[in-house]
């Protein structure tokens, strides 16, 4: 039987969403094990003088827990 954890976290970027999106499984894969999904549950965008200049996604990240040892 697998138990799985859900957590949110935030990634920015000043590329795109896909990018923040890469960027943040990327960072989030450094101290979690075994992620398995995520679902972007909101995205914005920092705008500046007209222009966009950081797209922003928050997202559901699901891992699954270690087995008890």
């Amino acid at each position: 039987m697998s138990v799985a954890r859900v957590t949110e976290i935030s990634s920015t970027s000043p590329e795109s969403f896909d990018d923040a999106v890469r960027k943040g499984i990327a960072r989030a894969s450094k101290t979690l094990r075994g992620i398995q999904s995520a679902w972007v549950k909101e995205s914005t965008v920092k705008v500046e003088n007209d222009k966009v200049v950081h797209f922003r996604v928050n997202m559901m990240v699901t891992f699954v827990l270690d087995d008890e040892g």
